[in-house]
């Protein structure tokens, strides 16, 4: 690779790209001209992997359910409620 080589060119950026490349130039006290240049170098890259955030991590509280209450049957016992509200509902 020639890394020295200049070629002018015209490039069309969404908004949304261009406003970052232009933070990343003013945040890092770069020329707009060498960020482009690192950020596609970067994307060139073998294996380069893009991590906009980071992992997304679920972390469980306790249910606070009192003893004896499965919480695997919860739906089996909704089931019955609606069967005795519908039963009632039918039998007025």
């Amino acid at each position: 690779m020639h890394y020295d080589a200049f070629m002018r060119t015209t490039l069309t950026l969404d908004d949304d790209i261009a406003d970052f490349l232009k933070e990343q130039s003013q945040l890092h006290n770069k020329p707009f001209k060498q960020v482009v240049n690192e950020v596609l170098r970067r994307g060139m890259a073998p294996g380069s992997k893009v991590t906009t955030s980071p992992i997304f991590r679920i972390v469980p509280n306790r249910s606070g359910l009192f003893p004896g209450v499965d919480p695997r049957k919860l739906n089996q016992l909704n089931d019955q409620l609606e069967a005795e509200d519908f039963a009632h509902e039918s039998a007025t």
